[in-house]
């Protein structure tokens, strides 16, 4: 069984739509829906816009991510995907390759653990990218303050660029359970050894704390920033009130002698 995974947009309004779509879900709460259908192919809805099939075909994935569109916020338009093949092997508990996973038997727990490992990763693969954007143009506020020995970023474009770092944080931590195993798991040892070693594969925790490493770097070199803005508005308005009394001495003298 293949199963893919796509990073479709920042959000999925998954309330409205489980109202809208036909089939009854297996699971669903605030952050998944998880449909097994008749033919025994499965599709995994994730609230920080991911879609992750499991043995559908090409058609009608294609169709399926046009449609789920319509109940997506904030649509990204690079591409975030990654795919992953499922094998079964009486003879074997699990092994892991690298695009590959073997297991003794196929269940329901054992696809969502499988689905939900992959999107993760995908999901991570996202916030790389947003992370070492951000990066790069921290870089280049510090490098404009080595050569330049000043910030032309004004003080609410650099309260934006901070909201947006915070948001980029909170929606990782809010989002992706790297470090929660499902519930399944904690009562399943074949479950919790697919899990374990699915996060192993991927590097998931690792690369989770990379990135929560390099925000955390971009936030001190923010707080930076804002001190060394906030430091020039007090600068210019100082400025602005010496000005404005001395236009007041000039007045009171040219008032006195006139």
């Amino acid at each position: 069984m293949k199963i893919d995974a796509y990073q479709i947009s920042e959000v999925f309004n998954l309330k409205k739509f489980k109202q809208d779509y036909t089939s009854e879900p297996s699971l669903y709460n605030n952050s998944e829906l998880f449909y097994k259908r008749e033919d025994d192919t499965y599709i995994y809805l994730l609230s920080y816009g991911l879609v992750v099939f499991a043995g559908v075909g090409d058609l009608e994935k294609s169709e399926f991510l046009k449609f789920i569109k319509n109940y997506a916020e904030g649509l990204i338009e690079e591409k975030f995907e990654d795919d992953f093949i499922v094998q079964t092997d009486p003879s074997i508990s699990v092994v892991l390759k690298h695009n590959s996973i073997t297991v003794s038997e196929l269940t329901d727990d054992s696809i969502r653990i499988i689905m939900l490992n992959i999107g993760q990763s995908v999901a991570l693969d996202y916030y790389e990218a947003l992370t070492y954007k951000i990066a790069t143009s921290t870089k280049q506020m510090t490098d404009e303050l080595e050569h330049h020995g000043r910030l032309k970023s004004s003080q609410s474009e650099l309260l934006k660029f901070i909201g947006k770092t915070i948001n980029i944080k909170n929606s990782i931590i809010d989002n992706l359970y790297i470090f929660d195993s499902p519930e399944e798991a904690w009562e399943n040892e074949h479950l919790e050894r697919i899990d374990k070693g699915l996060k192993k594969t991927f590097d998931l925790k690792m690369r989770y704390q990379d990135i929560e490493y390099k925000l955390k770097i971009v936030q001190e070199n923010l707080t930076l920033f804002m001190e060394l803005v906030q430091n020039r508005e007090s600068t210019r308005l100082e400025w602005v009130i010496i000005i404005l009394i001395l236009i007041e001495v000039f007045d009171l003298i040219f008032t006195k002698i006139f």
